[in-house]
C-alpha cells in the first residue's frame, strides 16, 4: 500500500564531477542498469550536478579544455545521460562548470563569464534534445555573508541560460546554515555554535530570493545541515519565501548520513523518512536527492544503499522488482 503521509524522491542529481566521494567508474551498461532502477522508483527528474570542477570534466568542451586546462574525458557523460533520459522519459537538467576557485577568491566576474560561455558551447551541442529541460546552477551557499556574490552570479547566469534555451526552468540548491554545517573533511559532526535562527534564514534569503526572480524558476534548500526537530520549521520559512517570489519550492533531501563520523555513508531510512514526513507537512512540492546512484541504488557501491532503495520503494508501494 503506498503511503501518502510523506513526499516520495521523484529525482535525483548524478554526480559525476565530485570530490567527497568515491567514483563508481561504470561505463554505459552500469548507467543504463542505474536509470532502469531509478525509473523504477519513482524518478522521473535528473540533475547533473555539475559538468566540470577544476579540470576534469563530463564532456569534450573546447572553451573548458583551452582555458582551464581541462583533462578530456574518456566518454561523453551528457550525451550518455541526455541518451538514458530520452529512453526513460526523464526530465535532464545540465548543472553549470565550478572553477572551484574564481568565485571563492572574490574574481565571480571570471567564474560569470566563463560559465556564461561554458553555457552557450552546451546548448550548441545539446540543446535539441528532448530531454534536455533545464539548468542547475551548481554554486552552493547558506547566506549573503558567506558569498556576498551570489545573488548576482544566480540572476546574470540564470538570465543568461533562460536567454539560451527560450525560457527553461533553473534550479539551485543552496544549503542552510545548521549545527551540521561543518567541512567534509573534518572530523567534526557539529559546528558548535548551533543552527542559524529561522529569523535569520528568512531575511537573508528574502533578500536573495527577491534579487535572483526572473533568473531562477526552483530553489531546493539542502535538508542536512539542520537538526532534525528543526527541519519543518525551516523547509516552512522556505515554502514561504518561495511563495512570496513566485518560485517553486523542492526539498533536497539527502540520502547521506551527516551524523556519522565516516563522511560519507546512506542514511538510516527512518532518518530519510523522518525527513520526507517533514517536508509534505510543509507543503513542499517535489523531493529530489544527493544523490541516488551512490546512497539509495540496488547498484550502489554501498551494500547499505540496497537496503535503502527497498525501505523506499516499501513505503511508497513502488515495485522491489530490481531491488530483489
Amino acid at each position: 500500500m503506498k503511503n501518502v503521509d510523506a513526499l516520495p524522491i521523484s529525482g535525483t542529481f548524478l554526480d559525476e564531477i565530485s570530490h567527497d566521494i568515491p567514483h563508481q567508474n561504470w561505463g554505459y551498461s552500469e548507467w543504463e542498469k542505474d536509470f532502469r532502477s531509478m525509473k523504477n522508483a519513482g524518478i522521473d527528474t535528473v540533475i547533473m550536478i555539475r559538468c566540470g570542477m577544476r579540470r576534469w570534466m563530463t564532456y569534450p568542451s573546447k572553451i573548458l579544455s583551452e582555458q582551464e586546462n581541462c583533462h578530456m574525458p574518456s566518454m561523453d557523460l551528457v550525451k550518455l545521460f541526455l541518451t538514458l533520459s530520452e529512453k526513460y522519459s526523464m526530465s535532464f537538467y545540465f548543472g553549470t562548470y565550478d572553477s572551484n576557485h574564481y568565485w571563492e577568491h572574490k574574481e565571480h566576474e571570471k567564474e560569470i563569464e566563463l560559465s556564461m560561455r561554458v553555457a552557450e558551447e552546451v546548448w550548441k551541442l545539446y540543446g535539441s534534445s528532448t530531454a534536455f529541460k533545464g539548468w542547475y546552477l551548481c554554486w552552493e551557499t547558506d547566506s549573503l555573508a558567506r558569498t556576498p556574490e551570489i545573488a548576482s552570479l544566480y540572476s546574470r547566469i540564470g538570465r543568461h541560460c533562460k536567454e539560451l534555451s527560450g525560457g527553461l526552468p533553473v534550479v539551485i540548491s543552496p544549503y542552510i546554515d545548521g549545527c551540521k554545517n561543518v567541512s567534509q573533511y573534518s572530523s567534526q559532526l557539529k559546528n558548535g555554535c548551533g543552527s542559524i535562527s529561522t529569523a535569520q534564514h528568512e531575511k537573508d534569503w528574502d533578500f536573495i530570493m527577491s534579487t535572483i526572480k526572473g533568473a531562477v524558476d526552483v530553489v531546493a534548500f539542502q535538508d542536512g545541515h539542520v537538526e532534525f526537530s528543526e527541519l519543518k520549521d525551516f523547509l516552512t520559512v522556505n515554502k514561504k519565501l518561495a511563495d512570496r517570489h513566485g518560485l517553486r519550492c523542492w526539498t533536497n533531501s539527502e540520502t547521506f548520513d551527516r551524523d556519522m563520523p565516516i563522511k560519507f555513508l546512506p542514511i538510516k531510512w527512518e532518518k530519510l523518512l523522518l525527513k520526507l514526513k517533514a517536508a509534505k507537512e510543509a507543503g513542499i512540492e517535489k523531493a529530489i536527492t544527493f544523490e541516488f546512484s551512490h546512497f539509495m541504488s540496488p547498484n550502489s557501491c554501498y551494500l547499505q544503499a540496497h537496503g535503502l532503495y527497498g525501505r523506499h520503494a516499501e513505503y511508497f508501494g513502488f515495485s522491489d522488482e530490481l531491488y530483489l
